[in-house]
């Protein structure tokens, strides 16, 4: 009765946060007194997870399943689950696995817990702790279902190497025409760059940037720093930036070690989809800017002089800590 975890991949690639739910996994199996087994879909690489505490990889190798689909997904887990006897499953909070999480709750009469941030208080009764309130808050849950899934908040438990030779295994899901009843019509994905979701750093801009001419300084700061680049709600809005780059409540979450915002002022649904963020830096002219109370550090100036002169002086370091 192992602790079986979903572990994302892309393009036969496993995602960071596929690292740091499987450190999660070996930690609860641990808390257990079991072991952890990984389920994979098409990974050319499913034996680094046991650099991570992983004893065991279900590969699901099907050309059906190279594209998310939350229901296809969500069929082949659970009848992983059902194979390994599962009571405790771990996952993502991405945006797939938030799609995915309740279905798979449904398949297995299941209680769900998003959005955790710490191992478990305890197992016995099987209490998480998890954000609350748009996460100004915290809340400790008890999940009292027989069957227990965990959603682990991006970048909050972190990634723990424990050194397992993880044995794989093919295993061979059975999927129907009726688990592609929803089909993905179209997929905007971000090329060449460091991807908002699997970022260390985020640099994002708002309307003060007062242009999409003006996104050059941005683009360029954020390449210094190996960053992704994101942006304000009105900006996306306004069709200044394609919408992947929408951070924020209704947009994407950001749990980066460091967020950068510049020209942003801080709505609160911003601000929301932003905390989780380790350290917050914010280049606003407005010293009466909301974000500057949320910030960790915040420079009071003119973006178009502030920034031009960060830049210069990161590369000055890098070129003397080369």
């Amino acid at each position: 009765m192992s602790v079986l975890v979903y572990t994302e991949s892309e393009n036969g690639k496993f995602k960071k946060n596929a690292f740091e739910v499987a450190s999660y996994a070996a930690e609860v199996a641990k808390q257990m007194g079991t072991t952890a087994t990984a389920v994979s879909f098409n990974a050319n690489d499913n034996e680094s997870l046991g650099n991570y505490g992983i004893s065991k990889v279900l590969n699901i190798s099907n050309d059906k399943l190279t594209t998310f689909n939350a229901k296809a997904f969500a069929s082949s887990i659970r009848q992983a689950a059902e194979k390994e006897g599962a009571k405790v499953m771990i996952l993502s909070s991405s945006t797939d696995t938030k799609f995915l999480a309740p279905l798979l709750a449904g398949h297995l009469k299941a209680g769900y817990v998003p959005n955790v941030v710490a191992a478990p208080e305890s197992t016995a009764p099987f209490t998480v702790k998890r954000t609350a309130f748009s996460n100004k808050g915290f809340a400790f849950s008890e999940i009292s279902t027989e069957i227990k899934i965990v959603g682990v908040s991006n970048n909050s438990f972190g990634l723990h190497e424990n050194n397992t030779t993880a044995t794989v295994e093919n295993f061979d899901a059975t999927v129907s025409d009726a688990d592609f009843s929803t089909k993905s019509v179209e997929i905007d994905k971000v090329v060449g760059k460091a991807t908002i979701a699997d970022a260390d750093i985020v640099v994002s801009a708002g309307r003060g940037m007062k242009g999409p001419e003006n996104w050059g300084m941005i683009e360029e700061l954020a390449d210094v720093l190996g960053a992704a680049t994101a942006c304000s709600k009105p900006v996306s809005d306004l069709g200044w930036r394609p919408h992947g780059e929408h951070v924020g409540q209704t947009g994407k979450p950001v749990a980066s070690n460091l967020y950068i915002a510049i020209g942003i002022s801080g709505a609160i649904q911003h601000l929301a989809g932003v905390s989780s963020s380790k350290v917050k830096v914010v280049i606003n002219s407005d010293p009466e800017a909301p974000f500057f109370k949320a910030a960790d550090y915040g420079i009071v100036g003119d973006a178009f002089e502030v920034v031009p002169q960060l830049i210069e002086k990161l590369k000055e370091f890098k070129a003397q800590n080369a």
